[in-house]
């Protein structure tokens, strides 16, 4: 089975950049899709942006967009999150899951439909 392996959390202050990494232990098909999600304590897995391994569609949350990036290295099966104008309510431990087939909007967005987890980094934004 594909295992994923997120890197790249921190302690970063208000305003500041983050560039999260998700490493693939195996090639996925270009069917396939990559998410990232981030929970915060008490509160549900949230998500945040997702792409399809084709490069061919990115998606984000309404609380990242035009402020986080998401792309793809299909080379070294490594896809990557850029956070940018960071806020405190960013804070939470993020995390990668892949989507086998389907890799559409509405399916992304929902973190049941993912069949493979990483074991998350933390990201804390603070003065």
């Amino acid at each position: 089975q594909v295992q994923l392996v997120e890197s790249g959390g921190g302690l970063v202050q208000p305003g500041g950049s983050l560039r999260l990494s998700c490493v693939a232990s195996e090639r996925t098909s270009r069917d396939d899709g990559m998410g990232w999600f981030r929970q915060a304590p008490g509160k549900e897995r949230e998500f945040v942006a997702a792409i399809r391994w084709s490069g061919a569609g990115t998606w984000y949350g309404d609380s990242v967009n035009g402020r986080f990036v998401i792309s793809r290295d299909s080379a070294k099966n490594t896809v990557f999150l850029q956070m940018n104008s960071l806020k405190p309510e960013d804070t939470a431990v993020y995390y990668c899951g892949l989507r086998l087939g389907r890799a559409i909007s509405a399916i992304l967005r929902d973190p049941s439909q993912y069949s493979v987890w990483g074991q998350g980094t933390q990201v804390t934004v603070s003065a």
